[in-house]
């Protein structure tokens, strides 16, 4: 697969809280998947962390709601060079899961998968202490499909690429193991204020 550098855009704008190399979308949200959109309801919806845990453990849709609720309110980024400021996201932390399967301590990473197969690879830490969600609400109302409904995982100090669509679940392990991007040049981590965005940034 090719990776090209030049990603084009719109002119730059002098704005502090864009990321180098970063433009304001402003009122768009551009539609990039690596996949189709698959057809997937909140009743076929289910969500699975294992790995590296001591109990491991799915949640369908009505148990993942019964946790307590969280948002996320801020900009997310893109690898592509948008951002997009004043977004509002509804769920529940990954604090929330991963407390009731207990990581064990040698866990270092994750694998985050979704119902397509497509894949991401997290250090643990950038998934913990508040700074990821499992969210199927977006501004007040569902999450449409296209960017990810019912549910995705939302990693938003990342690269947008992190933050997993259509969710399915997590692995823990001890390790770092590319996912899609990861294993055709893409960077490990994935900081917008570093722009890691490739393999040797």
């Amino acid at each position: 697969m090719n990776i090209t550098r030049g990603f084009t855009g719109r002119p730059r704008v002098h704005n502090p809280g864009l990321p180098p190399g970063q433009y304001d979308a402003g009122d768009e949200w551009p539609v990039l998947s690596a996949e189709v959109t698959p057809d997937l309801t909140p009743a076929d919806w289910t969500f699975r962390i294992d790995g590296l845990v001591t109990e491991p453990r799915t949640w369908d849709w009505e148990q993942a709601h019964a946790l307590p609720a969280s948002a996320y309110e801020g900009a997310i980024h893109c690898v592509t060079s948008w951002s997009k400021f004043g977004v509002r996201f509804g769920g529940v932390s990954l604090d929330a899961f991963l407390h009731m399967v207990r990581p064990h301590e040698s866990a270092t990473h994750v694998v985050a998968y979704a119902h397509t197969g497509y894949t991401a690879s997290l250090p643990l830490a950038d998934v913990t202490g508040g700074r990821a969600w499992i969210a199927w609400e977006y501004d007040g109302r569902p999450l449409p499909p296209e960017h990810g409904g019912p549910a995705r995982l939302i990693v938003p100090h990342l690269y947008f690429w992190k933050s997993v669509k259509w969710i399915a679940g997590l692995r823990l392990l001890d390790h770092d193991e590319p996912g899609f991007w990861e294993g055709n040049g893409y960077h490990t981590r994935g900081n917008p204020w570093e722009e890691q965005r490739y393999s040797g940034d």
